[in-house]
């Protein structure tokens, strides 16, 4: 599971294409839903994607396990948020459960990730 490039990392990908498509999702929306639940989705949903980079970049294991940590953190509020877009008729049944389980993927694989992260950070400490 080595990867040169963050988007070789399929956690990362798919998280890249989940904001997107809750973006999509979110232009449609009137501007009081955009303007609270709205804006927040898509952040939580790009803080997914962009704390899964921001860890890929550091150096240190430590640091890039805190991010995912973060990301995963993220990973919830989105799904908080589906669930209040659902119950407020601001998305179709259908929508939200596409959305479920697409973010339940990947919180899997973000969770098998930061595992990665750690045998390869006890790998490298055992090799010192």
């Amino acid at each position: 599971m080595s990867h040169n490039r963050i988007e070789e990392l399929e956690v990362y990908t798919l998280a890249e294409e989940i904001s997107d498509e809750i973006w999509n999702i979110v232009l449609n929306w009137d501007f009081f839903a955009k303007d609270t639940i709205g804006k927040q989705i898509c952040r939580a949903a790009d803080s997914i994607s962009a704390n899964i980079a921001e860890g890929y970049g550091r150096f240190h294991f430590k640091e890039n396990k805190n991010f995912c940590y973060y990301s995963r953190g993220s990973i919830l509020e989105v799904k908080s948020f589906i669930r209040k877009s659902k119950q407020r008729n601001l998305i179709t049944k259908e929508q939200y459960t596409n959305l479920l389980g697409k973010l339940e993927t990947i919180h899997l694989k973000l969770n098998s990730y930061i595992k990665f992260i750690g045998k390869q950070e006890a790998s490298t400490t055992r090799q010192k």
